[in-house]
């Protein structure tokens, strides 16, 4: 059986790295449970061929189920002509609303559409003043209410770049197949309305339950620091939690902790069945004889896997809440059928069930994490021997046996997730041991219990229990900000390949391997190649530059042999979420990059700078170079980094291993020219390395491209490579400018269906009539480019295809 499972967990994750869906999946899928139904019986008395039947039937039978789910999950979608159109949709909140200062996002489920054919599924945002500039009130909308709006929509789309979240994915593992917004009621003739205060149903109610928890909460910890905390131990929430804080509990390694992980649900539901075990073994101090009737330790299971249950329910079903219920629900029925089953038992089918649910689990770090965890534990404890305590065993021996065991558990978890770890995020706490053994058993055994009790019982008891829970949670927070402040807090490489992560695999079992093994120090030298490993870097002389997709703005990463500068620091998405956290700083995580030698950030647009101050706050910078304006954030926040500073002006130029850069505009006396916009001041750059090179123009316009024209020597803005201007704007990228560059690629950083309308159709096509090959990140995803001999192109999406990109 087991070997069935893990076939069947490594089939689903070969679907998922497919670039199309296979025909006739559910067709295959019962043909190959057939057949290896027939092997199985007809095997039966050859054990080593009926496990390599098992493995290849659980490999098929997981890449056609998945497939089979795939294609049921992707059937509803909408038509390429209604997107951007009006459509008038009826049906009921499907989520917890999510609140911030522009609007609300939310779920809906569509009952009913006029106008268009709608997925049943959508996601929305109701924006306030937003799109057209239209005053737009925004709606209280609860969870299970019945509304009818006029929304925008279009098909599932997110940025696509190397190391990146793929929101895609997301997406369609949530069922959701269209996202959109509410239409400004003055814009439009159908009012938004409305039409039901409650539509009853199970999910439904689950939501309105969360929702009223949360809304408690935040009543009582109003203003706040850690409300939102609070709100993910007891809902499950997180997004309240400011990128500041996470940045914190990222680098001390207790982000596991500040949701409703599997160890807070162990707890609650070993809470519960002791209780009412216990209970029950006193028959509620009747004379009923409640135990003779069922026995108590059925009745805890039972109550616990209940609890259990209740508490995944208001976790959102993550999947480390669905993979530790899965198991309690297993032992639980283990002790009602009276049968005793191995761990190793219990894990595989909490997997198995886990995947058959949601074959996109595997997509996500919690799931490796999660699993990978519990088998490490198993690993490091199953077959060793252990002196059980005598019965006259003291008080506090027994408590120093359990802060023994509690400490090995926290090593073996710790070192045995360190390969894993450094593969997914591409770094590894160091303090983590620390901190999470002050804060597992503050959060799961004193903020965990009083947050329920505060969000369940009345007031005034539940304010105080808040308040207190919160006031931990602050003490906690400083002393786990100290700790993520140590300059040793966190190591950092570039994510490995998949041979030095095997390598770190065997080093990390042969160290944890029981005691008496010999040399399990040794181990350790497993481990080398995965913490020493350098960023990759081009050859002397040569160049690399990745153009990476953030949407609607710019941001560009260009590589010399031994030095790093990025060109614009993408848009700014909302006041907590920006190009630079989302999409630039993982990059460089992952390709274990740490410090830039120079930012250089065109102009003042936040399309273009909106990621600096996160930027500033997160990578060490060498020296900044702008058109800003003095007062700008990023200029504050390089004051207090005390980075170097100068305005980019005409004939500024150096050279880094061969390779030379040239500030071509703007001129010295626009940086005081208060009658020139942003844009006019826009610092471009002309890279060159050898024969080949790129020229970054930024926002330029008409205006500007005449002046380079005027300025330069035959032959001086000749590039193989344009970074197109103001996005392929109207205002830019004239006939003469492009006749003088002769890019034979242009790259257009553009948003997908951005409200500007980049590139504009008739600039677009005069690339194209000028033979310009033309690449659009917005269709691409990240575009990387290695200038050698020649220029070579690897475009993301074609590079890595998967079948839920359009």
């Amino acid at each position: 059986m087991r070997t069935l499972i893990l076939g069947f967990a490594a089939g689903a994750a070969w679907l998922q790295t497919q670039a199309s869906l296979p025909p006739h999946a559910g067709v295959l899928l019962w043909g190959i449970a057939g057949a290896g139904w027939a092997a199985s019986v007809t095997l039966r008395r050859h054990v080593r061929w009926r496990s390599a039947v098992a493995l290849a039937a659980g490999v098929g039978l997981g890449f056609y189920w998945a497939a089979w789910l795939a294609q049921a999950a992707m059937a509803p979608q909408l038509a390429l002509a209604d997107e951007g159109q009006d459509i008038v949709v009826t049906g009921t909140v499907a989520s917890l609303p999510y609140r911030f200062e522009q609007g609300v996002r939310f779920n809906f489920a569509v009952e009913k559409a006029v106008g268009a054919q709608v997925p049943p599924l959508i996601a929305l945002s109701w924006y306030a003043g937003f799109r057209d500039e239209v005053t737009n009130e925004v709606g209280d909308v609860q969870p299970g209410e019945r509304w009818r709006l006029t929304v925008r929509l279009q098909r599932p789309h997110g940025n696509a770049n190397p190391m990146g979240f793929d929101y895609e994915a997301w997406l369609l593992e949530q069922g959701v197949r269209a996202t959109g917004y509410v239409r400004p009621q003055p814009r439009v003739d159908t009012p938004n309305v409305r039409l039901v205060a409650f539509v009853p149903g199970f999910g439904n109610v689950v939501e309105a339950s969360r929702a009223a928890l949360r809304a408690r909460i935040l009543r009582s910890l109003e203003d706040r620091q850690y409300a939102g905390v609070i709100v993910a131990l007891v809902v499950g929430d997180q997004r309240a939690i400011s990128q500041s804080d996470w940045q914190v509990f990222n680098r001390t390694g207790v982000s596991h902790l500040i949701s409703i992980s599997g160890l807070h649900i162990t707890m609650i539901a070993g809470l519960f069945a002791l209780g009412v075990g216990t209970l029950w073994r006193r028959s509620f101090f009747t004379d009923w004889q409640l135990p003779l009737r069922l026995p108590a330790q059925k009745v805890a299971a039972l109550a616990g896997a209940l609890a259990a249950f209740l508490y995944v329910l208001l976790a959102g079903f993550g999947v480390p809440a669905q993979r530790t219920l899965y198991m309690l629900l297993v032992v639980a029925l283990a002790l009602w059928l009276g049968r005793i089953t191995s761990i190793g038992h219990i894990l595989c089918l909490a997997l198995g069930v886990v995947v058959l649910l949601d074959p996109w689990a595997v997509l996500w770090p919690g799931f490796w994490l999660s699993f990978g965890a519990v088998a490490t534990m198993l690993y490091a404890t199953a077959g060793r021997t252990t002196v059980p305590l005598p019965q006259q065993a003291g008080r506090w021996r027994r408590l120093r046996a359990a802060v023994a065991l509690g400490a090995h558990t926290q090593y073996v978890v710790t070192v045995g997730l360190v390969p894993l770890t450094m593969l997914l995020f591409s770094q590894v706490s160091l303090v983590s041991p620390v901190a999470n053994a002050l804060a597992i058993p503050v959060i799961s055994l004193v903020v965990t219990p009083l947050s329920l009790a505060g969000s369940l019982l009345p007031a005034p008891l539940s304010d105080g229990l808040l308040l207190l829970a919160h006031a931990i949670v602050q003490m906690l927070a400083q002393v786990l900000d100290w700790l993520g402040a140590r300059r040793f807090a966190v190591w950092t490489a570039p994510a490995p390949p998949m041979w030095s992560f095997c390598w770190a695999l065997f080093g990390t079992a042969w160290l944890l391997a029981p005691r008496g093994w010999p040399h399990r120090w040794a181990g350790m030298l497993g481990w080398l190649p995965l913490l020493t490993a350098l960023p990759s870097s081009p050859p002397p002389g040569q160049l690399w530059v990745t153009a990476f997709d953030v949407g609607q703005g710019m941001a560009v990463l260009v590589e010399t042999h031994g030095h790093r500068l990025l060109y614009d620091t993408g848009p700014a998405y909302g006041l907590d979420s920006d190009g630079a956290s989302r999409v630039i700083v993982p990059y460089l995580r992952a390709r274990g990059i740490a410090r830039l030698d120079g930012v250089i950030i065109s102009h003042s647009d936040l399309d273009h700078a909106g990621g600096a101050v996160s930027l500033l706050e997160n990578v060490q910078v060498g020296w900044l170079a702008s058109s800003l304006f003095d007062g700008h954030p990023a200029i504050e926040a390089r004051r207090q980094a005390r980075l170097p500073y100068l305005h980019c002006v005409a004939g500024q130029s150096w050279t880094w291993e061969g390779v030379h850069f040239a500030m071509l505009h703007p001129l010295p006396a626009s940086h005081t020219d208060i009658s020139l916009t942003p844009n006019a001041r826009s610092c471009t750059v002309k890279i060159t390395a050898g024969k080949h090179a790129i020229l970054l123009a930024g926002d330029i316009e008409a205006a500007q491209e005449a002046q380079l024209l005027a300025r330069s020597l035959e032959g001086e803005l000749a590039a193989d490579v344009l970074l197109a201007p103001h996005h392929g704007s109207g205002t830019s990228s004239t006939p003469a400018f492009l006749s003088a560059v002769h890019p034979a690629l242009a790259i257009f950083q553009v948003g997908h269906r951005n409200r500007y309308k980049h590139p504009k159709a008739q600039v677009y096509a005069r690339y194209g009539d000028m033979g310009i090959t033309r690449l659009r990140t917005d269709v691409e995803g990240a575009v990387a480019m290695a200038f050698g001999e020649g220029v070579a192109v690897t475009r993301y999406r074609a590079s890595r295809p998967r079948y839920w990109y359009y």
